[in-house]
């Protein structure tokens, strides 16, 4: 028999999670995550249950199908969890089965109390003891009810209307990395000296471009008229753009030497690529400093801001804080993005838990030349925090340094949801690398 009940992902609470569980211990639970109505048949259930069986699994989800309307449906195919897969918002679909081995990992596992994260916690549990795999066949139907584009959506998660609900997700987690040795404790990161070795410039504005003709002479400007109390260049690394792009940039360049523009000899860099190139250039300075190419510096003083923060010593890299708006700079919802997740003594291990950790990001030069960006054109700048995060101290800022523009011109504005699944993968694959490395660490030491 296959209990269904109605559990949802955000909202549900440890002790109704183990209420839940507890009343139908040695049966098979299909939990609906959404609280809508979905329709799957009986052989469909039992399909799951079935799969669940043949994998060993302590839980099993499928791929669905979303009506858009009357007559309208698109499948809505999902990805495979990894150990890496810690995001608590991870998409399971509308429905998901518990097994009768899962529901044990579940009760056997006492956990701290929450409010909302019953759920997540519940799921970790049995990460921690079981497989969770996915059937990847639609099984079951569920009505559309968010319409909005991927660009809307990805910053859900730093509302801060959600902000209590990430306090105890983020504990949650920290829990879970405890409990299979991948938690670094407070203090682990290393500092280094950022006033050893020497450098042709105090700091370098780094800007990968290519194809943003109507916003790269802005991004240019508002690196250019920054006020730092020593020498800074822009290096901006223009991916062969086949736009007016490259002119503009050609123009700039003469007028103000501190414009350093590469065109690289490759044809096959992403956007990490380029931050390499920027990056081991001789003429980069001893700080690397983002900016991307349809952005904009809220004021002249946040390059200022950025090494007055790297002087105050140890920091391998420093994030600031930016704001949503549009293409006017008219502010847009949830309006400042300050990642206040962060804590020096946590935030390292809630890295792994998040999407990302915010803007604008620069560097201790020899050490993101040691590590390195992966030559793609998603997540990269994500691969490297982590990466520092797990090694190295970073420095927070969350007062707004940057304008994050909004626009139909936006890498990410309108993603398929097969390039979201992908971007998703890649990123879980890059929590999954680095968590075995801190794992491999903690034992070793």
């Amino acid at each position: 028999m296959i209990h269904t009940i109605d559990l949802p992902q955000y909202g549900s609470s440890t002790q109704f999670v183990r209420e839940t569980l507890n009343a139908c211990r040695d049966q098979y639970i299909l939990l609906n995550l959404t609280g809508r109505e979905v329709t799957i048949t009986d052989e469909a259930a039992e399909r799951l249950k079935e799969y669940a069986r043949a994998k060993g699994a302590g839980m099993v989800y499928s791929d669905y199908i979303k009506t858009l309307g009357a007559d309208a449906t698109v499948p809505a195919p999902l990805i495979d969890i990894q150990s890496g897969s810690l995001r608590d918002d991870f998409d399971f679909g509308a429905l998901v089965l518990l097994t009768p081995a899962g529901i044990d990992a579940c009760l056997a596992f006492p956990g701290e109390e929450f409010k909302t994260a019953g759920f997540y916690q519940m799921r970790l549990a049995i990460q921690r003891n079981l497989p969770i795999v996915r059937l990847p066949q639609p099984l079951y139907t569920i009505a559309e009810t968010d319409f909005r584009t991927s660009g809307q959506k990805q910053f859900d998660y730093v509302n801060p209307r959600n902000r209590d609900v990430q306090i105890e997700m983020e504990a949650a987690c920290t829990e879970h990395l405890k409990l299979i040795d991948g938690y670094l404790k407070p203090g682990a990161g290393a500092s280094v000296n950022t006033n050893e070795g020497s450098f042709p410039v105090l700091a370098s504005v780094i800007i990968p471009v290519r194809n943003r003709e109507r916003t790269i002479a802005d991004a240019v400007k508002s690196a250019m008229i920054q006020q730092l109390d020593g020498p800074y260049n822009v290096i901006v690394v223009d991916n062969h753009s086949t736009d007016s792009t490259t002119q503009i940039l050609s123009d700039l360049a003469k007028a103000d030497k501190r414009l350093v523009h590469i065109i690289p000899e490759r044809t096959d860099l992403g956007i990490g690529g380029c931050w390499n190139l920027a990056v081991n250039d001789s003429r980069c300075g001893r700080f690397a400093v983002q900016l991307d190419s349809d952005d904009l510096y809220s004021s002249p003083g946040t390059l200022q801001k950025v090494v007055d923060k790297f002087r105050e010593g140890g920091y391998s890299m420093v994030i600031g804080s930016y704001r949503m708006c549009n293409f006017d700079l008219e502010t847009l919802p949830p309006g400042i993005i300050d990642h206040r997740e962060w804590t020096d003594g946590n935030g390292p291990n809630n890295a792994l838990r998040i999407n990302g950790l915010g803007a604008p990001r620069a560097f201790y030069t020899p050490v993101v030349r040691k590590i390195g960006f992966p030559n793609v054109s998603y997540g990269e700048d994500y691969a490297v925090a982590i990466r520092i995060a797990g090694e190295y101290r970073i420095g927070r800022i969350f007062d707004e340094l940057y304008l994050c523009r909004r626009w139909e011109g936006n890498s990410d504005a309108a993603l398929s949801p097969e390039k979201v699944n992908a971007n998703n993968l890649y990123k879980d694959s890059l929590r999954t690398a680095e968590l075995q490395r801190r794992i491999t660490s903690n034992r070793i030491n």
